[in-house]
C-alpha cells in the first residue's frame, strides 16, 4: 500500500516550492535550490496524480455499476482501470524510492587495465571506445581527460568526463572488474586468454561538496608521456596534482596549461567526493549492500566471452548474446535491468 500520509506531505511541499518560485526568491543560490528540488518533485506528483485519478474513475465505475441503466457502459471500462491502478501504484512506489542525490550529474570515468599485460590494456582501449560510443548514442558529451596509450593502441590509464542529464544515474553501474576472454591479437596459437580491466566510475563534483586547501596540494608541470596518438599531445603543458592528504594523484594533458589545472582539480574533487559518499554510505548500511553488488571496485561484474559472442552481467545474472551490439555502446538492455533490479531491493528493504 502507498502511504497516503507520505503523499499528502510530498504534494504540499510541491506545492509550497510552486508558490515560492511564482513569489520570486531572494537570490540566485535559492532559485537554484528551489528549481532543483521542484524538478526532482514533479515527476513524483504526476505518479501520484495519475494512480489518484485513476482510482477515482474505478470507484465511479464501479457505482455506475450498480445501476441497471449504467451497468453495461461501466463495465465496458471496468477491465481497463482496474488492470491500469496495479501498474500506477507500482508507479508510485518507484516515484517514492530514496533518490541518489548525485544521479542527476555529470560523470568522470577511469579505465586502467588489469591482469593480462599488453592485452588488458587493448581491452580498456576496447572499453573506451564502447563508452564513447554509448555516450554518442545518448547524445552526452565525451570529454577526454587523461589518455595514455602503449606502444600497440592499448590504455595505461584513461579519465573521460561525460556530460549530460541524469549521466550517473546511468553510468555508476559500470563500476567494477571487466573481464574478457579472448584470442588476443598478440597470440600466434590461437588460444583463448583471460584478462580484465578496471572502470571507475565518479559523479561530478560541484565546489560547493568538497573543499580543498590550497595548501594540501603538490602541483608539477610535465611533458605528456605516451606512445603518441590522437589522444596524446605533444606538450609541456601537462598537469599532475597530488592531494598530499590522501595521496590521490591526477593528471590532464590537454595543451593549455590553465585548462589542465582547472580540468585535474575537477578530478580530484571527484574522487574526493566519492571517497566522503562511500564512507557515509558504509557508515549507513555497514552490514548490507549499499549498490547494486558489494560496490566493491575489485569485484568481477561482467564477462565479454568473443568466442561465445555473449556478455554476462553477473550481478544479476544477465547473458545477452549481442556482443557486437554491445561493443558499439549498446548498453540500454543490460543497464535497464540493473536498475530494475536496484530498484526491486530498494523496495523489498522498505517493505514494499
Amino acid at each position: 500500500m502507498v502511504p497516503e500520509d507520505r503523499l499528502q506531505e510530498i504534494i504540499a511541499r510541491f506545492e509550497f516550492l510552486e508558490a515560492k518560485m511564482a513569489g520570486g526568491a531572494t537570490d540566485g543560490a535559492e532559485i537554484v535550490a528551489l528549481a532543483r528540488e521542484y524538478a526532482e518533485l514533479k515527476p513524483v506528483v504526476g505518479a501520484i496524480a495519475a494512480w489518484r485519478r485513476c482510482r477515482t474513475e474505478l470507484a465511479e465505475a464501479e457505482a455506475l455499476a450498480r445501476d441497471p441503466e449504467m451497468a453495461e457502459l461501466a463495465e465496458a471500462e471496468l477491465p481497463g482501470l482496474r488492470a491500469q491502478l496495479p501498474d500506477l501504484e507500482h508507479a508510485v512506489q518507484l516515484a517514492l524510492l530514496p533518490r541518489d542525490s548525485a544521479d542527476a550529474r555529470p560523470a568522470m570515468i577511469e579505465i586502467r587495465p588489469g591482469t593480462g599485460g599488453e592485452e588488458a590494456a587493448l581491452f580498456a582501449a576496447d572499453l573506451w571506445r564502447m563508452y564513447q560510443r554509448h555516450a554518442e548514442a545518448h547524445g552526452w558529451s565525451f570529454e577526454p581527460v587523461d589518455y595514455a596509450e602503449t606502444e600497440l593502441g592499448g590504455i595505461k590509464e584513461a579519465t573521460a568526463r561525460i556530460g549530460g542529464e541524469g549521466v550517473f544515474a546511468r553510468m555508476k553501474f559500470e563500476s567494477g572488474v571487466h573481464r574478457v576472454q579472448r584470442v588476443p591479437a598478440t597470440e600466434s596459437g590461437g588460444r583463448i586468454h583471460t584478462s580484465a580491466a578496471t572502470v571507475a566510475v565518479l559523479p561530478e563534483a560541484e565546489e560547493v561538496d568538497v573543499a580543498i586547501d590550497p595548501g594540501d596540494l603538490r602541483i608539477d608541470t610535465m611533458r605528456a608521456s605516451g606512445a603518441g596518438g590522437q589522444h596524446v599531445n605533444t606538450t609541456d603543458s601537462a598537469v599532475r596534482i597530488t592531494h598530499v592528504p590522501t595521496g590521490i594523484v591526477v593528471t590532464s594533458s590537454e595543451k593549455s596549461q590553465h585548462r589542465n589545472r582547472e580540468i585535474a582539480l575537477q578530478v580530484l574533487r571527484a574522487r574526493l567526493y566519492d571517497m566522503e559518499r562511500s564512507r557515509a554510505a558504509d557508515a549507513r548500511a555497514a552490514d548490507r549492500r549499499a549498490q547494486v553488488g558489494s560496490g566493491d571496485r575489485s569485484e568481477r561484474i561482467r564477462t565479454y566471452n568473443f568466442p561465445q559472442g555473449r556478455m554476462t552481467d553477473h550481478r544479476i545474472n544477465l547473458t545477452l548474446y549481442k556482443l557486437d551490439q554491445v561493443m558499439q555502446g549498446d548498453l540500454d538492455d543490460i543497464t535497464d535491468a540493473l536498475i530494475a533490479d536496484d530498484q526491486a531491493r530498494k523496495l523489498a528493504d522498505m517493505g514494499a
